[in-house]
Parts: structure tokens; C-alpha cells; sequence
């Protein structure tokens, strides 16, 4: 019988009976094969075990090779790769064979467990690599162990596996231009990519803040760009004015590392897309050549702050001159087909005030700056196409028409995907709200400093990267799906690490599996697993895997009730209402706890998680209410009476944003009742043009018309200094109401030193307390 992917939880379920030992190698296979079938029986590793396979297949020896040598190291057993013979066919070894069915294709295998054979087939030589990953993951978690580990039981469960990806295209990105990361731990990134059967590894190798490319014919760019002289503290929302640590941030890869980083990916069967960004991002290039601009004259820093630089390179002669030297450098180290030339987030600000730039435009008969930026482009594009390689870009390059041979990739949403495939052109999916590994997994207080939104690695595995709104043949441009991690608050591999994993292995899973339902349960029982496989690797992974999370509802009484959720379905959660510490002798939580007052509930999990939330109580809790609030603010109209309070200004997810105009919010509580006092809180994130309320009235109304007892108070915060909650109060002693209403003044335009002056400014909001 075949079992597809999602039914792998019945297998484990109905498995159940089986020692610890035998269950931590039952099928917990990363990403899921195409088709699986489940076996009686196991394949047991001994001494005598061989790996066996052609002597003059190359592909078949390096990973009879791979495999022989971990399981060698893992178990301290002499086991070695030897050629097939009368006396090694009556033993129980591991078989490696060259398939002839035509099944696999160029990623796919075969792999048969029997108690008596471990037999592994493939077309290619990165077919055997792929099987022998699952090989691995057939075994004990011990099997990742570089050294040897004792009292191990070293068994395969008995199956049968057809294998091959669902996309051609898997990838990751790695940021390496705002903080540069070593050698070593660019190799890891490409090891464990590997490791989950992905096979590209994208490599941002320039940016404002960095120049990370030997290029010898401009040696400039790493003596001058690549190094900014320090690099703002905190978060780029977190000071006004910016604050800097003071000390010189850069480093860079020569030719040699990178060939040896080539090389190092190749044998993973890993092709790496290096991307040099134009004609944005371009600061750093310009400090080294400020030719390269359209104010030569001006004097250029390597950027030390996150955002999007105005200065871009000029389309001159001699900037395509330049770019043509720079990318036929990186195409003499990098062999695979694509070239990625970024084309994201190009202000056109120099070129509209460049008197070169409007005159050009005019010759070319060109309608705007979005149209230039098309044709600079498309002049890339034409010289990548004649060194027999292709580029590829983010989504941004549709803009003004889009390159003949260009390849896109979909950040800002699948819109841009959508749009390049119904063009005939191909297609990476990686949209921000899923692919985008630099958004906080946890609650931000309990986290890292991330660049902010919210992406749990549930939502990651929700996404499905072929577009319903395409056609069938539409959707063969959809070539696959890359998740990206950029490193503006990522400084160290650790944390690169803890950005990337387990999240990435969602995605890996989504890039290989055939379409269809998936089960997040299932996936989250055979993760839990694997995560002692990473132990072994000596990865640094986040455990949110392992969270326990809250969110409210109303019952039909109107009281609040808290939903207690967590994606570990082994794990038991017990709570307590009273302040006092949990443990597992406290409530175990089963239903929704209902809350009647102000509370701290705290939460503890039998898997280590812990939970620390408070839920406020009070007389306009669950009431709806009417605001000058767009529907994408506040999708359902409840956050504002849902009884959680913003955990502090780095938490985003509790607030509610009115950008550029004043906010009215008007809170029905369905009956007049008494009214003793009105608080809400506002955000001040200045650099993010967030700014507190300059005056706020609060009033109170019996009819909903006529308004009284209105309470109003002028709201004198600095703006400078690091971010805060701006808290506000109406104290009304002994009223009487049934209607609340709250007005914020908008500040306006942000100031002439803000770094966005002259811009409109955003009102921030949080849980409207009324008591």
C-alpha cells in the first residue's frame, strides 16, 4: 500500500507500542517523501554491515562514501563501501544501484528497507546524495553524531520509497551585507540546506552597508566598501536620534574562499545564485566610486544605519561599464546559471533631480524613472543573457516592463509572481509574509531582536507557493519557493542559526512534497524528532516549535475566555490564575480557562515552555465599536476591547496603526453603566514615524450623540530618546455611559531633521480599558 505524506501520523500513532528507542527512527522522515509505504520488520546495522556500490560510478561512490564514513563515525563500527561479489550478495549490507525505470529523474531515488537488504536506486549522483539524507534519518538520531555513540540500537524501519521533488527551484538566502559571516558558517548554511534536499543557496553579497566580493579589477570596493565605520544600536525603530556603537564593521570574501565555498556547495549538489545588487543598494560601490553616482561630488559613507538608501547608481557608460567588469568576475567564480542583480527598493530621487538622467530618458523616449530603471535592466540583462547565463530579480523589475529573459522573484506578495508567470517568465516564489525568516517566531519580549512582524513556523508551513489564480500552464513558470534570512539584526552564526532553523525546514518540506493537503500536526510530531538530529549537528534552532501560545474569545455570556495552543501535541500544558509559579501538580489546562478579573495567567509545558501573560478585565471587554480604523488595522474590529495589552513598544502584535489622520474609536459597552475611569496606550517608534498623540479626548455619551463629561488632555512627550508606551488617563470618578468615546490628534508631517521629513506620521493603539 502507498501512504501519502499526511498519513504518516496514523503510522506513527498506530506504532505506539514500540520502545522509545525504535520510535525515534519511525518514519520521522524531513522533508516527507513523494510516495511511502511502511514495512514489518527493520534493517539492523552490525559490524559486518557494507555499503555496496559500482567502483566506476562516480555518483554512486561519493555517496556510498558519505554515507559509509557518518555511519562509521556515528556507530564506531568498521563499516566501508566495497564492490559487490558472490561472498558480499548473501549479506546484509546496503546496496547502492543504478535505477533504470525512469521513476526518479534527475533529483529523485529509491530507497527499499528489508530486514535482509537496504537497497537505494537513482538516475544521478545527486539522487543517491538525497536518498543517503534519508538513509540517515531512517536510523536513530545518533546517526548524526560526529563521534561515536554508545548503546544504540542501530536499526531502519522496513519501507519502500519513491522520492522526487515537487520544484525544481528550493532555496535560501543568506544575507551576508549587513553583517558579514565567516567561512565556516557559510558552509554550514549550505550544509544543512543540503541536508533537508534543498539545492540553492542564494547569497546577497552586496548592500548599502557592505561590499562582501573580491573583485580585483575595482579593489576599491573591498578596501573602502566594505567596511562602514559603525553600525546603528537597537533597532532601527528604537532611538531618535540614532544611536551608534562606534566601532568598524566589514570583511569580505576573496576569490579563493569563494571557490572553495563553490566547490564545498557542489559536492552537496547546491548551486549558489550569487546576487550583486543594482541599481539600488548601491551605497557601498558608490564609497569606493563615487563616479558610479549622479552627484560625483558628494561625499559617500558605507551605510551605518538599516533602510533604503536614496543614492543609486547612475545609468551612465560608465556604470554599465563598471558592472559589466564586476559581473564578468563573479560569473568567472560562480558557475551556475543564474545571476541574481537584486533590482528591489530603487529610490529614483538621484535620477529625477540628474539632469543626465531626465536628458537620457528623453533620448530613449522614455515615460518615467520606473521606465529607466526597466532599462537599465534590460542592458544587464542583455550582457548576462551573451555569457550564456540568465539573471534573476526581485519583483521590482516588472516595473516598467520586464527583461525578455528575466527571471523574477516574488517578495511583496504573490502579485508579482502572478504577474511574471501570465508573462511567460519564470517564477521563484518568496513572499514576505511567509518566506521571510527575520520575523520574530515567539512573542518579541521573550526573543531576539528581530526586524519585527510575526511568522510562527505554522504560518510557514500554511503557505502554498503555486497561485490558484494561475492556469495550469501558468503555473509550470512556478519554478519554486526560497525562504530569506537578511541579517540587519542577525550579527553572529548562532543567531543566523536560531533565524533560520526549524523554520527553513517547513519550507524545505513545502519545496518537496507533492501538492495537496498537508497535516501541520503530523509535520510537528516527525520535527520534534528531527530536532535531535540538529542536537547532533550542533545547531543553534529555536524552540518555539515547543511554545505554548493564548489568545481570547467571548463566550455567550460575554465573559472572556483564554484558549491555551500549542503545535507539540505530546506535551500537556498546567496553569495557574493566582501569580504563584506553575508546575505540573497545578492545572492541567483542558477547555478554555474563563476569566472574571485582571489576571496573570501563568503556563508551564511538559516540554519546557512557559507562559507569562496578563488579560485585563474590564467593562468594555468584547464590546464592539466603530472607528476611523481602515479594515486592514483591524481586519475583525476587536483588538481594541480583546483584553491584551501590547507587551511593550518591540511588540507589534497587539497594536493597531491609523496611518496620517487623527483617530476616533467610539465603544458601545450595550447598556449605560457606570464609568469611573478611561485609559488607553499609544506607541512612540519616532524613527518609524509612530509618534504619540499631541492631545487626546475622551468622552462619554448615554444616546451615542450627545457627547459630555468629556475629559481632554494635552499628551507633552519628547520625542527623543528610545522607544515607549505613552500611556493616557480620563478619571471620571462617578459618571454614567453606555457610549465611550476616544479622540487622538495626529501629529501631522514628521519634523525636518526626522530622516523621512516632511512625511506623514502614524497614531498607534492599544486595548481601550474603560472601568
Amino acid at each position: 500500500m502507498i501512504r501519502s505524506a499526511f498519513a504518516v501520523l496514523l503510522l506513527v500513532l498506530t506504532t505506539s507500542f514500540v520502545t522509545h528507542a525504535q520510535v525515534e527512527n519511525t518514519y520521522n522522515l524531513l522533508p516527507f517523501p513523494a510516495q511511502f509505504s511502511g514495512q514489518d520488520g527493520q534493517f539492523t546495522l552490525t559490524a559486518a554491515t557494507r555499503v555496496v556500490a559500482l567502483p566506476k560510478d562516480a555518483g554512486q561512490q561519493a555517496a556510498a562514501q558519505l554515507l559509509a564514513n557518518q555511519l562509521k563515525t556515528a556507530s564506531g563500527m568498521g563499516i566501508t563501501v566495497v564492490a559487490m561479489s558472490p561472498a558480499v550478495a548473501k549479506g546484509k549490507h546496503i546496496v547502492f544501484q543504478m535505477h533504470k525505470g525512469g521513476r526518479c529523474g534527475p533529483e529523485g531515488y529509491i530507497v527499499t528497507v528489508k530486514p535482509e537488504r537496504v537497497t537505494v536506486e537513482a538516475e544521478t549522483p545527486k539522487g543517491y546524495y538525497y536518498a543517503v539524507q534519508t538513509l540517515l534519518q531512517l536510523l536513530p538520531p545518533a546517526a548524526f553524531s560526529p563521534a561515536p555513540v554508545q548503546g544504540v540500537t542501530w536499526t531502519m524501519p522496513a519501507c519502500q520509497i519513491l522520492d522526487r521533488p515537487r520544484y525544481p527551484y528550493r532555496g535560501l538566502m543568506l544575507d551576508v551585507g549587513r553583517h558579514f559571516m565567516p567561512v565556516s558558517a557559510v558552509k554550514k548554511f549550505i550544509d544543512l540546506l543540503a541536508r533537508h534536499k534543498m539545492n540553492t543557496f542564494h547569497w546577497h553579497l552586496t548592500d548599502d552597508q557592505g561590499w562582501r566580493i573580491e573583485i580585483k579589477k575595482y579593489p576599491k570596493l573591498t578596501q573602502i566598501g566594505s567596511t562602514r565605520p559603525e553600525t546603528m544600536v537597537g533597532h532601527y525603530g528604537e532611538n531618535y536620534p540614532f544611536i551608534y556603537d562606534g566601532k568598524p564593521h566589514g570583511g569580505f570574501y576573496t576569490h579563493e574562499q569563494i571557490k572553495d565555498i563553490v566547490r564545498y556547495a557542489s559536492a552537496r549538489y547546491v548551486t549558489i545564485i550569487p546576487e550583486i545588487e543594482l541599481p539600488g543598494h548601491a551605497l557601498a560601490a558608490i564609497t569606493a566610486y563615487p563616479e558610479l553616482s549622479c552627484e560625483p561630488q558628494k561625499p559617500y559613507q558605507v551605510g551605518k544605519i538599516w533602510g533604503v538608501y536614496s543614492d543609486v547608481f547612475c545609468p551612465t557608460e560608465k556604470t554599465f561599464t563598471f558592472l559589466q567588469d564586476v559581473l564578468t568576475e563573479v560569473m568567472m567564480l560562480f558557475p551556475g546559471k543564474y545571476i541574481h542583480i537584486g533590482g528591489d527598493e530603487c529610490p529614483k530621487d538621484a535620477w529625477k533631480k540628474s539632469e543626465f538622467c531626465q536628458n537620457l530618458m528623453k533620448q530613449l523616449k522614455l515615460k518615467n524613472e520606473e521606465e529607466l530603471q526597466s532599462y537599465f535592466i534590460r542592458r544587464m540583462d542583455k550582457f548576462v543573457t551573451s555569457k550564456g547565463r540568465a539573471i534573476i530579480g526581485w519583483d521590482e523589475i516588472l516595473e516598467g516592463g520586464l527583461a525578455p529573459n528575466a527571471t523574477v522573484m516574488s517578495w511583496r506578495g504573490t502579485e508579482g509572481g502572478i504577474e511574471a508567470a501570465k508573462q511567460k517568465h519564470n517564477v521563484v516564489m518568496t513572499p514576505g509574509a511567509f518566506c521571510y525568516l527575520d520575523k520574530y517566531q515567539g512573542e518579541p519580549t521573550q526573543e531576539p531582536l528581530a526586524i519585527g512582524g510575526f511568522l510562527p513556523i505554522e504560518k510557514v508551513y500554511s503557505y502554498e507557493p503555486t497561485p490558484s489564480e494561475l492556469t495550469p500552464e501558468q503555473q509550470k513558470y512556478i519554478l519554486g519557493v526560497q525562504g530569506n534570512l537578511w541579517t540587519e539584526y542577525i550579527k553572529t552564526p548562532e543567531q543566523v542559526e536560531y533565524m533560520t532553523y526549524p523554520r527553513a525546514i517547513a519550507l524545505a518540506e513545502i519545496g518537496w512534497m507533492p501538492a495537496g493537503p498537508r497535516n501541520f500536526e503530523d509535520f510537528a510530531v516527525r520535527l520534534k524528532n528531527h530536532l535531535k538530529r540538529l542536537d547532533y549537528l550542533g545547531v543553534n534552532y529555536s524552540k518555539r516549535l515547543l511554545d505554548v501560545r493564548a489568545s481570547t474569545q467571548f463566550n455567550n455570556d460575554g465573559q472572556l475566555q483564554v484558549r491555551l495552543e500549542k503545535s507539540d501535541s505530546d506535551s500537556k500544558v498546567y496553569y495557574t490564575t493566582n501569580g504563584r509559579e506553575p508546575n505540573t501538580s497545578s492545572t492541567e489546562y483542558i477547555t478554555p480557562i474563563t476569566l472574571n478579573k485582571t489576571t496573570t495567567l501563568r503556563a508551564i509545558t511538559t516540554a519546557g515552555a512557559t507562559l507569562n501573560e496578563t488579560f485585563v478585565i474590564h467593562r468594555a471587554k468584547g464590546k464592539s465599536y466603530t472607528s476611523t480604523l481602515g479594515k486592514g488595522a483591524d481586519p475583525d474590529g476587536r483588538k481594541l476591547t480583546d483584553g491584551k495589552v501590547a507587551q511593550g513598544p518591540k511588540s507589534e502584535m497587539e497594536w493597531v496603526n491609523s496611518a496620517g489622520k487623527d483617530l476616533e474609536v467610539t465603544i458601545d459597552l450595550g447598556e449605560v453603566r457606570s464609568v469611573t475611569k478611561v485609559s488607553a496606550n499609544f506607541q512612540k517608534r519616532v524613527p518609524y514615524r509612530v509618534f504619540p498623540p499631541t492631545s487626546v479626548e475622551i468622552a462619554l455619551s448615554r444616546d451615542g450623540t450627545d457627547f459630555k463629561d468629556a475629559i481632554a488632555q494635552p499628551v507633552n512627550v519628547p520625542i527623543e530618546g528610545p522607544w515607549a508606551v505613552v500611556p493616557v488617563v480620563a478619571d471620571f470618578k462617578t459618571a454614567k455611559a453606555r457610549y465611550v468615546r476616544l479622540k487622538a490628534k495626529n501629529v501631522g508631517m514628521t519634523p525636518a531633521d526626522h530622516p523621512k521629513a516632511g512625511q506623514s506620521t502614524t497614531l498607534a493603539i492599544d486595548e481601550v480599558v474603560v472601568e
